[in-house]
């Protein structure tokens, strides 16, 4: 804007002078024209503290935000204010530069889902220490290049779970010293995590139960910035699990805060104990033992260099400290990720594997124990197959044998030749083929005998018993033992079926 010279001022309020009737209008014209009175309210002289590209109006009892803010601010300090409610409208100019906003200590109740429209570009928000209560679904929508989100010491009780679904750029989440009673599991689960997060803290909220499954599943380098201490947990040995394994690993998150995780022990009492006082006597968990990896034959294997950091350059050892150089160990190859695969696995694969990860600041060892089973894990599920099939093949002769004996109805009833009717004999210990019906007094003597026969004496042709005897008898002509057997017989035997039960049983004793 073109400043006008001093001669021009004084020629403009004589005009003013003699023209009375318009000379307000003439005058607020006037003051638009002037240098300074553009309509804003900031002044880096008296308001805020203007130091090149950072604008700090902390300690000023504003109640809003200054307008006319200048769009090549790159850092905006608003703190220990009263500012109360951040409308869609507290920066009706784009400020495309602004990349650091502190509203930290405003008693901030109320954020507008249009809040940071203007401000797209933002890498670093503090909201901690105010007064919100819940985070909507579209809040935080266009701040998809934030960094870093602080919204610790407020009175948050409800997160929307997308409230920061399109924060992609986002590392490091503070939620701490609120009143949260619901893990953000969407926030680490495999599928729905933000892929650059690498800091969640949620510690001193009302948390009762983690997802233990979900968070033993993740890298190390989201375990190590994972913080959730000082929340009313309840006590269980998988927590006790989780926390030893983290501590073996020395991760951040576990190593320095160890003495600040504790739970409540279940009982009327609710009697808080420290999470690694567990494997003592509050309940007797199992101390934790670091496992190895197992492997079968002939398998493809990867085993992974789960680092504290991201992006550190990984190397690894064989069993006997042989280095793996790409050419020469040719069942073993380290993937552009880090991890090691082996394919195809050798009963000689067995050992540690050491993996070495370097950075600039930072160097770490992991050792892996693998230990290959001496058998494929097909062949595994074969012998085992084959083990089931023998087991019920078993089962099911013992049951046939059972009905065959037990419920196989009698079409005779047990002849006897030589004897009186109330005398036993080797023919009425033998299964009847056909039971008889006319003599009641018979049927009272058909009862239960076991008899042991000796085989020398009774052995038929081919080892078969001749249950008459001798093998004499047994050529005998079936008319013939009709007519022995007289009126106590209405029916003819067959001779295969008599040869056949005594083929089956003729070394056992025969219950009938």
């Amino acid at each position: 804007m073109l400043r006008p010279s001093t001669g021009i001022r004084s020629s403009l309020l004589e005009t003013l002078r003699s023209r009375r009737p318009g000379w307000i209008v003439g005058l607020c014209v006037a003051l638009l024209w002037l240098p300074g009175a553009a309509g804003s309210t900031l002044n880096c002289h008296k308001t805020c503290i203007c130091a090149s590209n950072i604008v700090s109006c902390s300690k000023m009892n504003l109640t809003h935000v200054p307008t006319g803010l200048p769009t090549y601010a790159a850092v905006l300090d608003l703190s220990y204010n009263d500012i109360k409610r951040l409308r869609s409208e507290w920066t009706p100019e784009k400020l495309p530069k602004l990349h650091n906003l502190l509203l930290s200590h405003n008693n901030l109740l109320f954020l507008s889902t249009e809040a940071f429209v203007h401000v797209k570009q933002l890498r670093y928000l503090d909201l901690s220490s105010n007064s919100l209560q819940q985070l909507d679904e579209f809040v935080f929508e266009p701040l998809v290049n934030l960094e870093v989100l602080l919204l610790y010491n407020n009175k948050i009780t409800q997160i929307d779970r997308s409230a920061f679904l399109t924060m992609i750029n986002l590392q490091k989440l503070y939620l701490s010293q609120n009143q949260i009673s619901r893990f953000p599991t969407e926030l680490v689960k495999e599928k729905s995590r933000l892929d650059k997060l690498s800091l969640l803290d949620v510690s001193s909220n009302k948390i009762k139960v983690v997802p233990i499954d979900e968070l033993q599943a993740l890298p190390a380098w989201i375990r190590n910035g994972l913080y959730f201490h000082n929340n009313p947990l309840l006590c269980h040995c998988d927590l006790y699990t989780l926390l030893a394994h983290w501590y073996i690993r020395r991760l951040n998150s576990a190593i320095d805060f160890r003495e600040n995780y504790t739970c409540i022990l279940p009982g009327p009492a609710k009697t808080q104990v420290g999470i690694f006082e567990l494997s003592g006597e509050s309940m007797n968990c199992s101390t934790f033992v670091e496992e190895g990896k197992d492997a079968f034959l002939e398998q493809t294997l990867i085993l992974a260099c789960d680092t504290k950091h991201r992006d550190m350059l990984k190397t690894w050892t064989l069993p006997g400290n042989v280095p793996v150089v790409p050419g020469v160990n040719q069942t073993a190859r380290i993937l552009k990720d880090g991890n090691l695969q082996i394919s195809p696995v050798r009963s000689e694969d067995s050992g540690t594997y050491t993996c070495l990860a370097m950075s600039e600041i930072f160097n770490e060892t992991i050792y892996v124990v693998l230990k290959v089973h001496n058998f494929t894990m097909h062949s595994s599920g074969e012998t085992l197959n084959t083990a089931y099939t023998t087991l019920v093949g078993c089962l099911a002769s013992v049951v046939l044998v059972l009905m065959y004996l037990y419920l196989t109805p009698c079409r005779c009833f047990c002849c006897h030749k030589g004897k009186a009717l109330g005398e036993d004999s080797i023919h009425s210990s033998m299964l009847s083929v056909t039971p008889t019906h006319g003599d009641q007094a018979l049927k009272a003597d058909l009862n239960r005998h076991v008899a042991f026969i000796d085989s020398k004496e009774a052995q038929g042709q081919n080892g078969k018993l001749n249950p008459n005897g001798n093998e004499d008898e047994e050529d005998e002509d079936e008319d013939d033992l009709d007519a022995e057997a007289g009126s106590l017989m209405k029916t003819k035997r067959k001779k295969s079926v008599a040869e056949s039960i005594s083929s089956v049983f003729s070394d056992t004793p025969m219950v009938v």
